[in-house]
């Protein structure tokens, strides 16, 4: 823990996004959960086997976010026949996408923490694993186009063949491009905690490490992270959705390895590696911990 009085001064912030600005797992589990009731209502299918057909898809694709997974679902697929998976299941989705867009939304206090931080003259930089299309869809739906100065996410998702990025979105006549944040993809394969990626973003500023602040609610990923590169680490415990009884479901349908799931077990409060900084009840206390700018 840090010394008590002691506000190091900061000249770059560098934020995690899912669970550290927004409550990403309430929305995707109140999104997800709308798509899967809606799927066993209307087949039939278990809820047991749905889920494992799930799972092997978002495995397959690398994410849990992937915009055509009814055009994967073997139970699915045997339900519609020749018939269109996203027309048989219009009521459905339409369910799914009104749930993720009313349950998106930043943490209290956030979007004014991070406008005072750029007022003082500090650069923001968001990375995330989370893919490219969905980030780009919450950031510019929740206000954060031109808050954040860059953005580092993985590339969007691959899909099915014959169909191009543009179809089937959530809104596909919407451009969700980000107009003034700086958007870059980081290198496929490589996952927090590696340092590389970190350090690589750390490479485009002209800032002392122990003058960089690491925000994330992963303890295992974010924290250990922040100190294998050497900077201030702060973790974002508010965030922290593991031990919520909800969360087994994304477990179960998850992209993760079994291994990685295990990992995520591991970031409970309490777990090593100890954070330098702690976030408890939201991000707006970092403005009372830090000094930003001169």
């Amino acid at each position: 823990m840090s010394s008590p009085g002691y506000k190091p001064k900061v000249s770059l912030l560098v934020t995690d996004l899912d669970n550290t600005l927004w409550d990403w797992f309430h929305a995707w589990y109140a999104s997800f959960g709308a798509l899967l009731d809606g799927v066993v209502r209307v087949t039939g299918v278990s809820r047991k086997q749905l889920e494992d057909e799930i799972r092997v898809v978002h495995q397959r694709r690398g994410t849990s976010e992937y915009s055509w997974l009814l055009y994967e679902i073997p139970s699915v697929i045997a339900y519609c026949g020749d018939a269109d998976p996203f027309v048989v299941f219009r009521d459905v989705l339409h369910e799914q996408n009104s749930a993720r867009l009313y349950q998106s939304r930043l943490y209290d206090g956030v979007l004014e923490t991070l406008q005072a931080v750029r007022g003082a003259g500090v650069p923001i930089v968001a990375y995330t694993e989370s893919q490219a299309y969905w980030t780009k869809w919450r950031m510019t739906k929740l206000g954060l186009d031109g808050v954040i100065d860059c953005l580092y996410s993985s590339p969007d998702h691959d899909s099915p063949r014959g169909l191009s990025p543009a179809e089937k979105r959530f809104d596909p006549t919407q451009d969700m491009s980000l107009k003034k944040t700086k958007h870059r993809h980081v290198h496929g394969g490589i996952l927090k905690p590696n340092p590389k990626i970190l350090e690589e973003i750390l490479g485009e500023y002209d800032v002392p490490l122990d003058e960089v602040l690491y925000v994330g609610d992963s303890l295992m990923k974010d924290v250990a992270m922040g100190q294998a590169v050497g900077v201030i680490d702060a973790h974002a415990l508010y965030g922290v959705a593991h031990e919520r009884p909800a969360y087994d479901q994304l477990r179960r349908v998850s992209h993760w390895t079994d291994e990685d799931v295990e990992r995520e077990r591991l970031t409970a409060p309490g777990a090593t590696p100890q954070p330098t900084y702690i976030i408890t009840a939201g991000l707006d206390e970092i403005l009372e911990q830090f000094t930003f700018g001169e």
